[in-house]
């Protein structure tokens, strides 16, 4: 497992990993050692056979206050000599300068979680702005503390929504509740967050982090890996498709490769009244796009 300087990553027995942004002292504020510690631990850590899901907490009384915003020249990382044209940003997406010169830090971030094919749970114990608050976006599922609070702040800062923010919040809240959020740049307290539909519960501090860790427990525990992986991507692909055809070849070749996989046993331990041992793995997903 690879050492971090600002995480730190626990997996229990059940492979249940606990990621805790580690910067109390600055209340997790997000640098660029943490964007490029994130985006490794979801493509690299997460990613092992013995990770089935993923809970992201932060450390002391913060998730994340947002950027760090006291690094020197571009806060951001990006480099100001370039002048980037769409075009050629999506040529060279993956090449240098644009990689890490004009590429959002957070969406890297927030397209490495999306991609883990396990459930990824926000436990947001406090305060969880800008960057603190659109990384959870793309986590499945949100749960927060009494005591967080939440802000989508850009228009205070004169910058706008990233980390692929402008796809998810939509999807999640309705777009007339992100515009509203948005364009206020208020700071939202866990119940009107929940209120808006950001959040699936609101927990006393102490009950916070069992709860997401329980929730996590029930998603995996008995579960087949590739199921899981399979359904994830299922619902946020078809989600956003133009028809249900689209759908539909998606689940037929899910459904071929599964029932002759892992819903094989899932099959004789339901008529053989016994917990299935499935021995799929996520790392090994049939190719259904």
């Amino acid at each position: 497992m690879t050492a971090y300087d600002t995480l730190t990553w626990d997996v229990d027995g059940d492979g249940v990993a606990t990621l805790t942004l580690d910067r109390p002292d600055a209340l997790n504020a997000f640098d660029l050692t943490m964007a490029r510690e994130l985006e490794r631990v979801f493509l690299v850590d997460a990613r092992h056979d013995d990770v089935r899901a993923v809970v992201v907490t932060g450390a002391g009384r913060a998730f994340c206050a947002g950027m760090d915003l006291s690094a020197e020249g571009n806060v951001f990382g990006l480099d100001e000599s370039l002048s980037p044209t769409p075009e050629e940003l999506r040529a060279h997406l993956t090449e240098a300068p644009y990689h890490d010169g004009v590429r959002d830090t957070g969406g890297r971030v927030a397209l490495a979680i999306h991609a883990l094919p396990k459930p990824v749970i926000a436990a947001i114990n406090g305060a969880a702005v800008g960057i603190g608050a659109t990384m959870t976006l793309a986590m499945d599922l949100r749960l927060a503390s009494t005591k967080a609070r939440i802000g989508f702040v850009f228009g205070r800062l004169g910058i706008v929504p990233e980390a692929t923010s402008s796809w998810f919040l939509p999807r999640i809240v309705g777009i007339q509740q992100a515009l509203e959020w948005v364009y206020a740049a208020d700071i939202l307290t866990a119940d009107q967050a929940l209120a808006g539909r950001l959040l699936r519960s609101v927990h006393e501090p102490e009950d916070l982090l069992p709860a997401a860790q329980e929730l996590a427990r029930s998603f995996v525990v008995g579960r087949s890996p590739v199921a899981l992986g399979l359904a994830k991507q299922m619902l946020y692909r078809n989600g956003a498709a133009g028809d249900p055809l689209e759908a539909h070849l998606s689940d037929s070749l899910a459904m071929f490769y599964t029932s002759i996989g892992d819903g094989k046993e899932g099959v004789a331990a339901f008529l053989e009244k016994r917990e299935p041992r499935f021995t799929g793995t996520a790392s090994d997903l049939p190719r259904i796009f």
